[in-house]
């Protein structure tokens, strides 16, 4: 009896206990609400996992990211706005579990702020006159490929508060297309875009590239091809602006295109046409990046048809980031325009072959000159 009375009280401890820990853990998971300061997880994953308040989280954030602000009423409204911010990184966390989201360069932004100053991708339609990329065997392709590797990448570059990731975008294609064609890395300007490329689509009314307000790269590859060219970024350097007139000098030109395409929508040909023609050109929806920081996203939903966000494809991968369930995630290596300070130093890693967030849906290609006109 005695020894059935232990083993009783026994359970019962560690029933107390287990209930104990999920409330604790309800507590610890709950909403941050704007009366009261609940504790909550940190959205990291390795040896930080401590417990921190989300006053504690917003100290940090603007220490890591120097944010400051004019008023008490402006710091106490950015608070509301991280701590709404929080509750979107953790539900990102349930959809994308095999990244890592959490707190972010945007984390003092609402929706509207983030996808009006730092994504810019106009519209989906496709020039009239846009080459079709000709199917390209895929028999042996490497498993993992990256330019970056290979000398055809320039380094991250941010693009500030300025809707232009068009532009960046449009730029790195052509930034490793005349690398390939010269044996030279230069940095191009996406300032000239910006204040320059005003090409328009003939198919739909008042849809103009247009710098800070967005634009499309097939659009500032119609731009390229009419002026000759684009200058080197020290020629005519970024400011994040487009208030400024067009100051292009032709006989500045470091870099030409020959000509530009459309490419399927298929993972195989993307990828064979990457390594084939240099980085790519590509539209996304940018919906889960203003929490990501690192590791594959693959959300279980994600539109592939709101692409808001211009990027550049510059390889692809399976190894490195498979988590125990899978032996391989294939992936996507994405360069970002938001800085070294987002993400995996600029980079995202999104899944491969699925066409997550549209990845896979506008994907263009373009050939530089062999000199410049």
């Amino acid at each position: 009896m005695a020894r059935f009375n232990a083993i009783a009280l026994f359970f019962a401890i560690l029933l107390s206990a287990t209930v104990a820990y999920g409330v604790f853990s309800d507590q610890i998971d709950g909403d941050v609400s704007d009366g009261e300061d609940l504790l909550i997880r940190q959205v990291v994953s390795g040896a930080d996992d401590r417990l921190l308040t989300a006053e504690q989280r917003f100290q940090n954030f603007k220490l890591k990211f120097g944010k400051t602000y004019a008023t008490a009423e402006e710091h106490d409204y950015r608070f509301r706005v991280f701590k709404d911010n929080l509750r979107k990184a953790k539900r990102h966390q349930k959809l994308d579990p095999d990244a890592v989201h959490g707190v972010t360069r945007f984390s003092d932004l609402t929706e509207s702020e983030f996808r009006e100053n730092f994504v810019g991708l106009n519209r989906l339609r496709l020039p009239a006159d846009a080459h079709q990329a000709p199917i390209l065997p895929t028999d042996n392709l490497a498993s993992d490929f990256d330019w970056r590797d290979k000398g055809a990448v320039t380094p991250v570059k941010d693009q500030g508060s300025c809707g232009s990731c068009w532009s960046f975008s449009a730029v790195g294609a052509l930034e490793g297309a005349n690398f390939l064609s010269t044996g030279k890395l230069i940095s191009l300007s996406e300032q000239q875009l910006v204040d320059c490329d005003h090409e328009c689509d003939p198919e739909e009314a008042g849809a103009c590239d247009a710098g800070c307000n967005g634009g499309l790269m097939t659009s500032a590859f119609e731009y390229i091809l009419k002026a000759g060219g684009l200058e080197r970024e020290e020629d005519y350097p970024y400011t994040g602006t487009d208030r400024g007139s067009c100051k292009f000098q032709n006989g500045k030109i470091a870099a030409s295109a020959a000509n530009f395409s459309v490419i399927s929508n298929d993972a195989d040909q993307i990828a064979a046409n990457l390594v084939k023609n240099g980085p790519l050109a590509i539209g996304i929806n940018a919906v889960f990046m203003q929490t990501y920081m690192k590791g594959v996203s693959c959300p279980y939903i994600c539109s592939k048809r709101n692409l808001d966000h211009g990027v550049l494809l510059v390889g692809y991968g399976s190894a490195g980031f498979a988590p125990i369930r899978f032996k391989e995630k294939p992936y996507w290596i994405i360069k970002n325009s938001w800085g070294e300070n987002w993400g995996e130093n600029g980079y995202y890693f999104i899944c491969k072959g699925k066409n997550v967030c549209g990845s896979e849906s506008m994907v263009s290609s373009v050939a530089a000159a062999a000199t410049p006109n």
